[in-house]
């Protein structure tokens, strides 16, 4: 009997998946010409087993990219469910950089992978702008948050983060923007 394309995995086949994406990340932000056949072998998994997952490099690129921008939106409600709604943000703020480095590392086998970012761009696009409206709403009930700050203002105010080279010491660099972005954020906040 065939499985459906949409039925859950067996718990052993979600690791073997996991472990894929893992170390796929870690080896195409290295290289985007990094060997299917290596990642397999790293992540302990038989060709077969890689190829019934990522049938080509295109669909495990995207997956890559899925499954990053998935944990990125996740985060969100996980933050708000155990801090305050602007440490929340601040946190949040800090694995979007995360994500937009780990986005800048696999932006060449991104390019290799396929011809055109539209796609790409729609995925991130709208996961991405749901955890951020999430977060931005908490805030602003809570007035530590200038009022009526839209997704849209907040991508804009954080563009900078995709012009940081993730090769040089990308982390204090960051987090300066987003200490800025932040302090921008909380000027004329009722609460502030």
């Amino acid at each position: 009997m065939q499985q459906k394309k949409d039925a859950p995995l067996r718990s052993d086949a979600q690791r073997n998946r996991e472990r894929i994406l893992e170390v796929a990340l870690e080896e195409l932000t290295r290289s985007a010409d990094a060997p299917l056949s290596a990642i397999a072998k790293k992540a302990g998994v038989g060709q077969g087993t890689f190829y019934r997952n990522f049938p080509n490099r295109e669909s495990l690129v995207l997956e890559v990219y899925r499954h990053e921008v998935q944990q990125v939106s996740a985060t969100a409600a996980q933050l708000l469910a155990s801090r305050a709604p602007d440490q929340a943000l601040r946190e949040w703020m800090d694995r979007l950089a995360q994500y937009a480095m780990a986005k800048a590392g696999l932006a060449d086998a991104m390019r290799k992978a396929i011809s055109t970012h539209s796609s790409l761009a729609g995925l991130a696009r709208g996961s991405l702008t749901s955890a951020l409206a999430l977060l931005l709403a908490a805030n602003e009930e809570a007035g530590t948050i200038r009022p009526g700050v839209t997704p849209d203002d907040f991508l804009l105010a954080i563009a900078g983060l995709w012009q940081i080279d993730p090769h040089t010491d990308w982390h204090s660099r960051a987090n300066r923007l987003l200490d800025l972005v932040m302090d921008g954020l909380r000027a004329g906040a009722p609460g502030a």
